[in-house]
């Protein structure tokens, strides 16, 4: 069957957003905030500021998660809450580029602003998964909009890095005026992609007793909350997937400062940054794959297996002391979190699609992605505190096993 205009749509807005993730989240955010707009202020000041920011961000958006969703299931409001809050994130992004030197407090303010935009889109992007797809097909489509997106974010960033290494900067940190260049490139990419989303897609499952008012949001979401019991595979579900991918956003957001603490150079974790993103397209593609063949909770067993290992190497990687084998050890710990890394978030993503029913679908993403949001704050706080109780970062990785072994046995309780 080819891929229908609504789906490639649906496809299309994972690319665009996917540069938000890479450039503002991940990549070249972090370094802005610190070198130009909190430039004045301690290290460690900046730093606690910068993880605030992010959780004050991930904190509101789940706890306003599962009320747009009972409110965005009447028929329409899925959509147009999806533009506004798409809309809105891209001009937050859009200000950053208006950031002075050593307005720290602002620059922090539109990025809070700008996340709490790309969740609220992306909650109601997801959501609208069983509106443009059947559901024989979810896998697919949800793994391609993974799979895609992590190639598409390598283009702006790839002319973002240009941008900056061409840059004649006399100082040590990024050349500021490359960087709010960056900023509008990701906008841009971000807004253009998501255009044919806005033309394209309909909300074609509604909840018919649904209405819009505060009032009965809250009279709904308290509703779900109590009769919770009659949705026990799918509460089973959620639970499991708090805590597994709690684990997989752990790895993935302190990658990158558990590399600088075994010695790798900044140079070295951006060009592996890259290699993750190319690398996860295929495999992305892959699992959509596999899970026809071995069924989508398979699959989704065998990532948590993977991240598994990948906790055990990176455990053991402090003890390997000359240099070269660690940098290998590294490369092969970086290719298993690609090769999974898109396959058990999108595969996650269109097996709660399928387990819930398809006319409250956005008020149970709302409570999807209320699960995802606090699991982004408790697995790096678990690691954390792992970390400083031992004073070594290598416990910490380790720790983050047990949200893996956790997240497998509670799945196991899921009925298919």
């Amino acid at each position: 069957m080819k891929t229908t205009t609504e789906e490639k749509s649906w496809i299309l807005y994972d690319v665009g957003n996917s540069a938000f993730v890479l450039v503002m989240v991940t990549a070249i955010m972090p370094i802005f905030f610190k070198d130009f707009a909190a430039s004045h202020l301690p290290a460690a000041t900046s730093t606690a500021y910068w993880g605030y920011a992010n959780s004050s961000a991930a904190l509101v958006l789940a706890l306003l998660s599962p009320f747009l969703g009972v409110l965005a299931d009447r028929q329409g409001v899925k959509k147009r809450f999806f533009s506004a809050f798409l809309i809105f994130g891209v001009l937050m992004n859009l200000f950053l580029v208006f950031v002075s030197a050593e307005q720290w407090l602002i620059c922090l303010g539109l990025f809070i602003l700008a996340r709490i935009g790309w969740g609220g889109a992306n909650l109601f992007y997801d959501a609208m998964l069983c509106d443009v797809t059947t559901p024989d097909r979810l896998d697919l489509i949800s793994t391609r909009g993974y799979a895609l997106g992590y190639i598409g974010s390598v283009i702006p960033f790839v002319i973002i890095l240009a941008l900056i290494l061409t840059a004649d900067h006399p100082g040590p940190g990024l050349p500021p005026l490359q960087i709010k260049i960056a900023f509008v490139i990701v906008a841009g990419w971000w807004f253009s992609l998501s255009i044919p989303a806005l033309k394209n897609l309909r909300q074609r499952h509604a909840d018919p007793n649904a209405q819009s008012s505060i009032s009965y949001g809250l009279r709904k979401l308290l509703s779900t909350i109590r009769d919770i019991r009659k949705h026990r595979n799918i509460t089973i579900f959620l639970i499991a997937y708090f805590f597994y991918i709690d684990g997989v956003g752990t790895i993935i957001s302190m990658s990158t400062v558990y590399g600088r603490d075994l010695g790798f150079g900044a140079t070295q974790l951006i060009i592996v940054l890259l290699f993750i993103q190319i690398v996860a397209f295929p495999f992305a593609l892959l699992y959509g794959k596999l899970a026809d063949t071995f069924s989508t909770r398979t699959m989704i067993f065998f990532g948590i297996f993977i991240y598994t290992i990948v906790t055990l190497l990176g455990f053991l990687l402090p003890s390997v002391t000359q240099m070269n084998l660690r940098l290998l050890l590294f490369w092969l710990i970086a290719f298993l979190v690609a090769s999974s890394m898109g396959g058990i978030q999108a595969l996650s993503r269109s097996y709660y699609s399928r387990i819930i029913p398809v006319e409250n679908s956005a008020e149970f993403f709302g409570f999807y992605n209320i699960f995802g949001k606090f699991a982004a704050i408790t697995g790096p706080f678990l690691m954390a505190i792992v970390t400083s109780f031992t004073g070594q970062s290598k416990w910490g990785i380790l720790s983050i096993m047990v949200l893996f072994i956790a997240g497998a046995f509670i799945l196991s309780r899921v009925k298919d």
